[in-house]
């Protein structure tokens, strides 16, 4: 009995030690093609000095603006989301990590009274009434001879990576709509100003118009449209206030607070943010490691590549030790607890799915072309990516200029309307000539702040196609 014990253990150990290898391929990140600098980066406002983009919105100088993000980088309901996917993800690989061990581990007893039957055929039994009792540990332990538990293991840890980027891409996200939220409320502001005061310059348009036409120096016409001019600034006045209180809706959910509870944050009158003069942009190949969703593309290259292991390990048997101790004990069970009573089993044992027709291998094939596939949109991703980067960019350059032309003529506009008010008033032009002049002057204005708040738009844009908005801090603090 002993030497059968021995060799039984010996044959447990055995298998033990060569439970070694791991099927399947080792996972290479895909090769990705990126530029060695921006198509943008000539211009004398861009530097390709590495920059820390985690806390970019601070470029714009802009407490506010600062206060906002700060809060909606905690209190987001999607970012909050995004954390407890950390939470999920961790514990996954927990339980990945404890499938190497003894999977089945369990204590059990049992306390039995029979009573057989007088009527019923007879069993061959001592007694027709007794009792059993039992109590023991059983235990079976899955061998991973291929690897498929470990590799379980690898796609699980980079399940894991992925929920940490995913959290950080959200954050990439917040940040930028929350940015953008507020320079649409900032711009609309603006406009809204600007609107409010041509009415006021109109409306004394309209007043000499009114006394000219009572001297009889000119017709109702000069009259009418002056009015009519009026009337359609004041018109703009009820859209631009619906979007003032739109984007207030907007900041009050990515805050995840209700729009009560934003006036108190927003009441500080504030401009539209300005852009500074400089940036740092980087180099393409920063997006690699920048870049969430960049990330989350190759965990999930990765995360496949693990699963083809798991898929080829299923065309090999698997071992696994099966062992059971325990107490058996009839009668009383008084003597439960004695050696005589000490009963067990253990060994090996396997077992090899070998008429599949061809399922495990065609599984195998299934995994491997999901491999390819996310390689592929990994390779998009970064290809996405660059191509984002550079429409920001050059949206943001072009925007600047743009911005330099309107306020220019927003000038040549302004004296423009002084030198026709003057001459009307003289009487030395007629009303058209101011009426082409102020709405002209409106257009321009209402253009010039538009494109202002398209500059620093255009600049939130370019920090979230970098991949800026979230830190490591950040991240290791979801996870507590």
């Amino acid at each position: 009995m002993k030497t059968s014990i021995v060799n039984t253990l010996r044959l447990c150990v055995l298998l033990v030690l060569t439970a070694g290898c791991a099927v399947g391929p080792n996972y290479v990140r895909p090769d990705a093609d990126t530029a060695d600098t921006w198509s943008e980066s000539i211009d004398s406002g861009l530097l390709t000095d590495p920059a820390e983009y985690g806390p970019w919105w601070t470029v714009f100088d802009d407490p506010t603006l600062e206060r906002l993000v700060q809060i909606a980088s905690k209190e987001n309901l999607p970012v909050q989301i995004a954390a407890a996917r950390i939470l999920e993800a961790r514990a996954a690989l927990g339980i990945s990590r404890g499938l190497r061990f003894p999977q089945q581990q369990q204590v059990s007893g049992q306390a039995v009274r029979v009573e057989l039957s007088e009527n019923a055929p007879k069993v061959a039994v001592a007694d027709q009434s007794f009792s059993s009792y039992r109590f023991g540990l059983d235990a079976t332990w899955e061998l991973d001879i291929w690897g498929r538990l470990r590799r379980g293991v690898e796609a699980a840890d980079t399940d894991y990576g992925r929920a940490l980027a995913g959290y950080d891409d959200t954050l990439v996200t917040v940040t930028a709509e929350t940015a953008r939220a507020y320079i649409l409320l900032r711009t609309f502001e603006a406009r809204l100003k600007l609107a409010q005061e041509n009415v006021v310059i109109q409306n004394e348009t309209l007043r000499i118009a009114k006394v000219r036409f009572e001297n009889g120096a000119v017709t109702e016409l000069d009259v009418t449209q002056a009015r009519a001019l009026l009337r359609d600034t004041e018109a703009s006045i009820p859209s631009l206030e619906t979007g003032v209180r739109q984007t207030r809706h907007a900041i009050s959910t990515l805050i995840g607070q209700p729009p009560t509870q934003l006036a108190e944050l927003l009441q500080q009158d504030s401009s539209i943010p300005s852009a500074p003069a400089e940036i740092a942009i980087g180099v393409p190949v920063d997006l690699l490691r920048r870049r969430p969703d960049v990330r989350i593309a190759e965990f999930q290259a990765a995360a496949q590549s693990a699963r083809i292991g798991i898929a080829k390990s299923d065309l090999y048997p698997r071992f696994s030790l099966f062992g059971s101790i325990g107490f058996a004990s009839s009668g009383d069970g008084g003597d439960l607890f004695s050696s005589d009573s000490v009963a067990y089993t253990v060994g090996p044992r396997f077992s090899w799915p070998i008429f599949n027709y061809g399922r495990l291998r065609n599984n195998v094939r299934a995994q491997d072309a999901r491999f390819q596939q996310a390689a592929l949109n990994y390779q998009n991703t970064v290809l996405e990516a660059a191509r984002e980067v550079e429409d920001a960019l050059a949206a943001y350059l072009r925007s600047q200029t743009r911005v330099g032309y309107l306020a220019d003529s927003v000038g040549d506009a302004r004296r423009s309307v002084e030198l026709a008010l003057v001459q009307y008033r003289q009487g030395s032009t007629t009303y058209q000539r101011v009426l082409d002049t102020q709405r002209f002057l409106v257009r321009q204005e209402d253009q010039l702040a538009g494109t202002r708040g398209d500059v620093a738009l255009n600049l939130v844009a370019t920090y979230k196609a970098l991949g800026g908005g979230w830190a490591t801090e950040q991240a290791e603090g979801a996870q507590q």
